[in-house]
């Protein structure tokens, strides 16, 4: 894929031995530019001298972890860039810390141990498939959902909303006789 060879990657992990593994998978798919970051802050101030094209953040990190920087690179109003796509890396992918990185904000999750195939198929999907961003007062980063299905009829996707659905789908039916 050449037009990897254009890219700039920022890798943010606090575990040496991973973060170096990341980038050996980066630099033999063809990643021209790979920086490194060893937490939050560290990741904040290289971003700040060149926004790369992508961020590749591990959860549990310390002081900062993945969740609070994904939280600050969306949110924070001195952000370098709130749009970068994100990927986070986990080895922890019980539901819960799963749904915890999508909330923050994250556009793709790979779990550990990880793979050049994986996380170039992410790489990929950041790329070729970006989803609309979204700001509300509750949430910050790219759409949740990764499609919408047959049965959606209007604007609204949230449980709550079962009233007006229904209203929209009485709208369309044809007449019985």
């Amino acid at each position: 894929m050449a037009g990897l060879a254009s890219l700039h990657v920022l890798v943010v992990d606090d575990n040496p031995h991973m973060r170096s593994i990341v980038v050996a998978i980066l630099r033999g798919v063809g990643i021209g530019t790979v920086k490194e970051a060893s937490d939050g802050a560290d990741a904040m101030e290289v971003m700040r001298a060149g926004v790369p094209d992508i961020v590749i953040v591990d959860l549990n990190m310390f002081p900062i972890d993945g969740l609070e920087f994904t939280q600050m690179i969306r949110t924070a109003a001195d952000s370098p860039f709130p749009f970068v796509p994100i990927i986070m890396m986990t080895g922890h992918t019980e539901r819960t810390k799963v749904m915890s990185a999508r909330d923050s904000g994250i556009n793709e999750l790979v779990a550990k141990p990880i793979s050049a195939k994986t996380l170039l198929d992410r790489i990929v999907a950041v790329i070729d498939r970006p989803r609309a961003f979204v700001k509300t007062s509750s949430y910050t980063g790219p759409c949740r959902r990764r499609g919408i299905g047959k049965e959606f009829l209007g604007p609204w996707r949230r449980k709550g909303d079962e009233k007006e659905k229904e209203a929209q789908r009485n709208l369309y039916q044809e007449p019985t006789s």
